[in-house]
């Protein structure tokens, strides 16, 4: 090729994009995608910019990388190396072929205790390479707050940091060899000295260091987090010509890595977390450089803004902290270190506290790594961006740069809360940009340039841990200078003369308000069904939430909830990252077309359990649950639905028929026949599935006969919901809860018209959203009379107790009533601690096993459940995650595999390795059922748990039983 591959060739007006991905497919052993979902897939990392590529390989091995380069490379197409795609300048997209290295090139290749180095492929996530040393008591040091996600090749890429790089250093510090491929084609090992380096790059690089000898000794600022531009100054002799430090950090516009040999180092046996709080971060800022010569392995900095009330009771008095981690061989000599800490911070701090327990470390720690998402949004829900994410100067400025920093934002009339690295003098910061409107961006614009100037003025660098990207480095000649800015293009053209890496990026730059990702949204917004009320009632700004930084791709056996169906697959496009990235670019209307008829959307979002987890566990709050109701609403508009979503969907409606038909024991029957098979392939369940048999009587039915019998509680009246799953589905469960309620001294009665009351909750997951509403409207004309009244009201069933909460207030935003019900609602424990606080539970004393219902886990939180539990002598926790059935989810057909997929994951497991006598808790009618189908297991809700320990300590009393229900709350329903 003759050609340079500039930044408006490769494109897919200048590239045949069927024709590259045929002859890519010839070539190559990994995956070649050209689809329009595996494309929109990529458009965007976690910057603010957004390109389309033309197709997406993952690679093999570096023979499979070799053979894209070389098709690329007689096409003139740009190629984009990329890893877990969480970059935030933009670095991670392009317009040619994407390389995704996540898939296959995720091997730890080994690891050497004895040199304390490793041999990795690009795509290892560095978690897993972290937990392959720990083996050998050692560690990756650099570890970015996205650690879960991130892969070692997009960390060689960035030059990324993380909190422990004061101890640790950067990426760069910690790569002793590389082994890269060049677009030309060229096989290259870079290790300190050159000798894998080819002559004619070795020697042409050579020579442009001699030629500027005295540029590279002084053009470079002393700054620790000095990411910005090329480390050329890595290739002086006295700096041991370091071949594969000056390739890190330069953003896959050189090479593209295939391995690289690590430096590993010895963790500590045991780590003391010191906070240390001061009156704002300008104080904090201004401590932290005294702390360094005390050997912290972290010093980060949190403004206040950013750490939530349920956390701040474990932090000490301030608008500010400091969390200084300190090391050492066991604990007592960790201790230690952390106490001289805060003694050498007692003049500064306004006091400190000592957080030894790993899970306290864990909950802080969380707080900081979620601050990537948290910033995101300002105290008053605007939205906020990346772009001036992570600039860095020595530290010993950073309380003076703060100050001005904020002046700035003063001046410019924006708004953003700082936090980040402040013994590195890396700042963090997520600012209320306007990327939408001509005006906005001109201010962006306009604000990075200043920026710019204030970073420098203060001996800083422009990135500090991101890298450059688009972002940045349309501004490097500000802070280097253009003739070192000419530098960096000539040590580009060496190793890339055709210009096929990663174009745009560091050399001959984009402008950094080119590709914004907002530019093709739709400017008004969408008429939709749901409220969205933190959004301005704007389908797009509820998409916008999600920014890329990933935490949906975690693994399986994280913590949380969020994302069961990425834990199962692996695939992007069944993460919540994923799906909002093709709703977003459904919206923008260019890669996936047809609006709300997309097909890649519905496939991407069949398998969303709508567990809600994103709601909780996105640092954004992201809740792909709502999305998913909302998409189903409009793509099926006028259309024949699948056959689940009248079975299943209008399930409470089958199931009062079955009621008011009493014909319960005839279905039980034929559910035992053949033509439950049929049924089944009618109703579009899943022929592996059983189906659930129901009871004799329905929950009300035996409820209404306990009333005439039992005068019930004297106390606070309280209404007790009777969803479907408990009334028709589990009635032993709404019994229970009634006995126990009364126990503890409450009035429970039925709400009016209780038989036809509904939360809606099977019409929002399968997205008929018009019959909601119509329920939902019913059911609150039905409550006037509670609501009025001011009564709490008791839901047992999580899920539904969270669509009360959540859905109906978003479904009717304009009825004051579907607010005042969504307050009125309690959860079982809930109701006890709140209107029955001296009641003492019965005492129970086993061991617990089961799960926390994943709406319980988003949407109402577990704290009364978990005190409750404790009272009762109830030990142990429940494990999280999704159980896989999630309502209707994991009886349609096709959902099988996934969901007892999900179960395999956490719940199962942990209900296997049980003792004898555990107690199996479930609260959600789902998870039980999920238990009894997969596992033969009988868990039960925690009222039935405890009205049988009533019941047993009755009986050692020797009292009657004049309750209505039979030993362990069980429904008599002979």
């Amino acid at each position: 090729m003759s050609d340079r591959v500039e930044q408006g060739t490769g494109t897919a007006e200048a590239a045949d994009g069927p024709e590259l991905a045929r002859a890519l497919r010839a070539a190559v052993r990994g995956e070649v995608l050209g689809d329009a979902a595996s494309r929109a897939l990529v458009t965007m990392d976690a910057s603010n910019y957004r390109r389309v590529p033309l197709a997406v390989v993952a690679p093999r091995d570096a023979d499979d990388v070799a053979a894209a380069l070389a098709v690329c490379r007689e096409r003139g197409v740009p190629v984009v190396p990329r890893g877990g795609g969480t970059s935030i300048a933009g670095q991670a997209t392009g317009t040619g072929v994407v390389l995704d290295f996540t898939r296959h090139m995720t091997a730890v290749e080994s690891v050497d205790p004895a040199t304390r180095t490793a041999v990795v492929r690009p795509g290892v996530v560095l978690d897993d390479l972290c937990r392959a040393a720990g083996a050998h008591g050692l560690t990756f040091g650099p570890d970015p707050s996205t650690h879960s996600r991130c892969t070692l090749g997009g960390m060689i890429g960035n030059n990324s940091c993380g909190s422990h790089s004061v101890a640790w250093g950067t990426t760069a510090d910690n790569v002793l060899a590389l082994e890269v491929l060049t677009y030309g084609g060229e096989r290259v090992r870079l290790a300190p000295g050159g000798d894998g380096v080819p002559e004619r790059l070795r020697a042409g690089v050579r020579a442009l260091v001699r030629g500027e000898l005295a540029r590279l000794r002084t053009g470079f600022p002393e700054v620790p987090r000095r990411i910005s531009g090329y480390a050329l100054d890595a290739l002086l002799p006295e700096n041991g010509e370091d071949w594969a430090r000056a390739l890190t950090g330069s953003e896959g516009t050189l090479g593209v890595v295939t391995a690289a040999t690590v430096r590993l180092v010895e963790r500590p046996g045991a780590r003391v977390l010191a906070v240390l709080g001061y009156g704002d971060e300008s104080a904090a800022a201004e401590a932290a450089a005294a702390l360094l010569p005390y050997g912290p392995l972290t010093v980060e900095g949190m403004a206040g803004d950013l750490v939530p009330e349920a956390e701040r009771t474990m932090l000490p008095r301030g608008g500010a902290w400091l969390f200084v981690e300190a090391g050492g061989a066991d604990a007592a000599e960790a201790r230690a270190h952390a106490e001289r800490l805060c003694r050498a911070a007692a003049g500064t701090a306004a006091g400190h506290v000592l957080v030894a327990d790993p899970a306290g470390q864990r909950a802080l720690w969380r707080v900081r790594e979620d601050a990537s998402g948290t910033a995101t949004r300002m105290p008053d829900g605007s939205e906020a961006w990346p772009g001036w994410e992570d600039c860095a100067v020595p530290p010993a400025r950073l309380g003076a740069y703060l100050r001005d920093f904020r002046a700035l934002l003063a001046e410019h009339g924006l708004r953003g809360v700082p936090y980040g690295h402040f013994g590195d003098g890396c700042i963090h910061v997520r600012i209320d940009f306007d990327l939408v409107s001509e005006a906005g961006i001109v201010r962006f614009r306009r604000f990075s340039t200043d920026l710019a100037d204030l970073v420098v003025a203060h001996g800083g660098s422009l990135s500090g841990e991101h890298g450059d990207g688009q972002a940045r480095a349309e501004l490097l000649p500000r802070m280097y200078g253009p003739e070192t800015v000419e530098l960096f293009g000539r040590f580009k053209d060496l190793w890339d003369p055709a210009g096929g890496l990663n174009p745009g990026m560091l050399v001959r730059p984009h402008r950094l308000d080119e590709n914004l990702r907002f530019a093709p949204l739709p400017r008004e917004p969408l008429p939709v069904v749901f409220g969205y009320g933190d959004d301005g009632g704007d389908f797009s700004a509820a998409v916008r939430r999600c920014v890329g930084v990933a935490k949906c791709r975690n693994p399986a056996d994280s913590p949380g909830v969020m994302c069961p169906s990425y834990r199962v697959t692996g695939e992007e496009m069944h993460s919540t990252r994923g799906r909002a990235r093709l709703l977003h670019e459904m919206l923008a209307g260019e890669v996936v077309t047809g609006g709300w008829r997309s097909e890649e959307v519905r496939e991407a979002l069949d398998l969303c359990l709508a567990c809600k987890g994103c709601r909780r566990d996105c640092p954004v709050g992201v809740d792909m649950a709502t999305y998913k109701a909302e998409f189903l609403h409009h793509h099926y508009a006028g259309r024949r639905r699948p056959a689940a979503h009248y079975s299943m969907g209008s399930l409470p409606r089958w199931l009062r028929a079955v009621s008011a038909t009493r014909t319960a024991p005839l279905l039980n029957l034929l559910a035992r026949t053949p033509l439950a098979s049929l049924g089944k392939r009618l109703g579009g369940i899943a022929p592996e599935r059983e189906i659930p048999p129901l009871p004799r009587a329905p929950f009300l039915r035996l409820w209404r006969r306990h009333r005439r019998t039992s005068p019930g509680g004297g106390g606070r009246r309280v209404v007790l919901w009777p969803d479907t799953f408990t009334n028709h589905l589990s009635p032993e469960a709404g019994t229970a809860a009634v006995r126990v309620l009364e126990a503890a001294g409450l009035e429970v009665v039925p709400p009016p018209g209780a038989g036809r009351v509904c939360c809606g909750l099977t019409w929002v997951s399968t997205g008929r959203l018009d019959g909601a509403r119509r329920v939902l409207r019913r059911t609150l004309d039905r409550l006037e009379p509670v609501l009025e009244a001011g009564l709490p009201v008791v839901v047992l069933e999580p899920p539904c107790a969270a669509a009360l909460r959540t859905d109906v207030p978003e479904l009717l935003p304009d009825d004051p009533r579907a607010r005042r019900l969504a307050a009125a609602v309690r959860t079982f424990a809930q109701a006890l601690e709140e209107y029955a606080p001296d009641w003492t539970p019965p005492r129970v004393g086993r061991p617990v096993a089961g799960q926390t219902h994943c709406h319980q886990h988003a949407v109402l939180g577990d704290a009364a459940e978990r005190r409750l539990m404790e009272r009762a002598g109830l030990t142990g926790a429940l494990s999280d995650g999704c159980c896989g059935l999630a309502g209707n989810f994991g009886f349609e057909k096709g959902h099988f595999e996934v969901s007892a997929a999900c179960a395999e994951e956490k719940l199962l497991p942990s209900v296997r390795a049980a003792a004898p006598g555990t107690v199996l808790l479930a609260d959600g009618y789902s998870c039980r059922t999920q238990l009894a189908q997969l596992g033969g297991y009988r868990a039960r809700h925690l009222a039935e748990v405890l009205a049988q320990a009533l019941e047993e300590a009755r009986e050692r009393a020797g009292a009657p039983d004049r309750t209505g229900t039979g030993p362990g709350g069980t429904a008599v329903t002979g």
